[in-house]
């Protein structure tokens, strides 16, 4: 059985920080204290865990953190306040609201409300404009932004690669897509989702496939080309009695049975989740340097 090579988040995550933690001593140095805001609405565990890791991560960098908790019952009106506040900080560089809030929010006109300018998620009209056009002063999604990394530091050929991306969001999906099929990369690039047909087939063609579903497990062998890089983006939680946590982690990847055919994969946890946040700090860097100009 084949040994595939996994490309390994935490180390590349390290890595990008380390160049973050230089880049926020020279910003320092010349008078600019980057600042990151996030804003928690409601009380959902895992939006919890994932603002924790943002906010720690800005301390060890030395990047200055503001977060917000907001009550569940938090109304529209009242996180529109917030987010224009933060808009008029001039301490605050980066904006983010944790997705997902509760359901009596409207994200969209949420987003659309951020600063394009703060907004370091990458999700304003604005910036999905700018990513397309390949402007370079434009946020990119930190989670597709991350697997680019990966691939980069992994010296994957991407140039007349095929491509097939399974997922249409906003978040992951579309702008994975704009990405791999940029003068950059310059795959060709098949966008799937669950009403493709013969999904199975259309996966087999990929030399690059990108799982971005949140289906545990979705992705089998018999999907998969011999020889392929698999990257998984997914991350669920799945009912586990063998452990302390009741559940156990996993990707949108069946990972034991489909490995032995990838030259590469990502592995769940470790591979893109680490690259998230590292991805984001950059984000956060380019904003308060941008700020400057």
């Amino acid at each position: 059985m084949n040994q595939p090579r996994l490309l390994d988040g935490k180390s590349v995550a390290a890595a990008v920080l380390d160049e973050c933690r230089a880049e926020v001593e020279a910003l320092k140095s010349r008078g600019t204290t980057p600042g990151l805001a996030v804003v928690l609405v409601g009380d959902d565990p895992a939006s919890h865990v994932y603002v924790g890791s943002k906010v720690r991560t800005c301390g060890e960098l030395g990047i200055f953190s503001r977060k917000i908790e907001l009550p569940a019952n938090t109304t529209q009106d009242e996180l529109l306040k917030v987010v224009r506040d933060l808009n008029a900080d001039p301490a605050i560089h980066g904006i983010l609201v944790q997705s997902p809030p509760p359901a009596h929010i409207n994200e969209e006109e949420i987003i659309r409300a951020i600063d394009p300018r703060k907004d370091v998620d990458g999700f304003h009209p604005e910036n999905v404009a700018k990513l397309a056009l390949e402007d370079p002063t434009g946020f990119v999604p930190c989670t597709p932004a991350g697997c680019m990394k990966l691939l980069e530091v992994a010296g994957i050929e991407t140039n007349g690669a095929e491509a097939v991306v399974v997922g249409r969001s906003m978040i992951v999906g579309k702008p994975m897509a704009l990405l791999l099929v940029s003068k950059k990369s310059n795959s060709t690039v098949t966008i799937a989702h669950s009403r493709s047909r013969d999904l199975p087939a259309i996966c087999r063609r990929a030399d690059i496939l990108v799982a971005a579903v949140g289906r545990p497990e979705m992705v089998k062998a018999d999907w998969v080309k011999p020889g392929a890089v698999v990257i998984d983006v997914g991350i669920n939680r799945v009912a586990d009695p063998s452990k302390k946590s009741g559940y156990r982690l996993t990707g949108d990847v069946a990972f034991e049975e489909v490995a032995p055919l990838c030259s590469a994969i990502t592995p769940v946890p470790g591979g893109v989740g680490p690259m998230t946040i590292a991805m984001l700090m950059k984000n956060t860097l380019q904003a308060a340097r941008q700020s400057q100009a």
